[in-house]
């Protein structure tokens, strides 16, 4: 089965030779692919001198970075890692095994569960930000996963053929994990060591600039993936305000058989309907994305049988030739 590794990489001239070297060692028969961001240092020379085969993507930003990757390129596994060396490459082949066994759809190179990230990572609130997101997450997808936001990752070829990108930075990685879950793909979870970035090489993450791009997909992605979720808890909330506007005028009227708070009377009513019309909206859109599931599940069935027919087209020809000559 044909691996790609893919490399997604900015400035990385300190590390780039020794990840794409750790590459080649570990798994010989892999092909190396590095997508160069605009780097301004060696990046690109260095990848190239050690056999990688190095392509320029020009659309700043990571998620533009993968979505290249994912359309471009060709293989039954793919692998996904970082190339500032912070991942150690002793762990690929158990992050490859599961999709090679056909296990999974999506492996995870989870750096928390065994508390290196933690005792490693030395930029401030990122172990916080992590957390804070992988919660969010969990909760609203009803998971159990322990990193949502590492750059180590395996995929089978349905997974990379069938995925749409479309973030344009850090924030893929979250974009990646909720796809999956909602999308009901295989997950599996391999617990990784991490490592901090060697002297001289230096992060492009910002923590809060990134950090609010990645909390903001993740609730973008929360109202298109779980509409009536989202549309049912704003609903009850204006439903509760409504309500705490409404009753005092009710309450006047019961007493006073007049009401003097027309103002409240007024909002309140609005306020309800509104609440209606959201709740409306949820059911709407729920069903909406309950057929673009059956419709996923569906194009997956057909990529699969066209996929299989390719791979087999030899053998196809072969007895088409055989009936032929019958």
């Amino acid at each position: 089965m044909k691996i790609a590794v893919l490399i997604p990489c900015y400035n990385e001239a300190a590390t780039i030779g020794k990840v794409v070297q750790d590459v080649k060692k570990t798994i010989p028969n892999a092909e190396v692919f590095v997508y160069d961001n605009n780097s301004s240092d060696d990046t690109t020379k260095i990848a190239a001198a050690m056999g990688a085969t190095v392509v320029k993507e020009t659309r700043q930003g990571k998620g533009n970075v993968v979505r290249s990757m994912f359309k471009d390129i060709d293989a039954d596994v793919y692998v996904l890692i970082d190339g500032d060396d912070t991942y150690p490459l002793e762990a690929i082949q158990d992050i490859i095994k599961p999709v090679l066994n056909n296990e999974a759809d999506m492996v995870i190179g989870d750096r928390m569960t065994n508390g290196s990230y933690g005792k490693e990572n030395s930029r401030a609130f990122h172990g916080f930000g992590n957390n804070l997101v992988k919660r969010i997450i969990n909760f609203l997808f009803n998971s159990n996963l322990s990193d949502i936001m590492t750059g180590y990752r395996a995929f089978s070829r349905y997974y990379v053929k069938t995925f749409p990108v479309m973030s344009r930075g850090f924030e893929i990685e979250t974009e990646m994990t909720i796809y999956a879950l909602h999308n009901n793909y295989r997950i599996k979870e391999v617990a990784i060591d991490f490592r901090d970035r060697p002297e001289g090489s230096f992060s492009k993450l910002n923590t809060y600039k990134d950090g609010f791009k990645v909390l903001k997909v993740a609730f973008l992605l929360f109202k298109d993936y779980r509409p009536l979720l989202f549309f049912g808890v704003c609903s009850s909330v204006l439903a509760i305000l409504g309500l705490a506007i409404g009753i005092p005028p009710i309450i006047e009227f019961i007493e006073k058989s007049y009401i003097y708070r027309v103002p409240s009377v007024i909002a309140a009513a609005a306020l309800e309907i509104i609440s209606f019309l959201l709740f409306a909206v949820g059911l709407i859109l729920e069903t909406t994305v309950n057929q673009r599931k059956a419709l996923h599940e569906q194009l997956s069935i057909l990529f699969t049988v066209i996929d299989k027919k390719n791979s087999n087209e030899t053998s196809v020809e072969r007895v088409t030739d055989a009936f032929k000559d019958k």
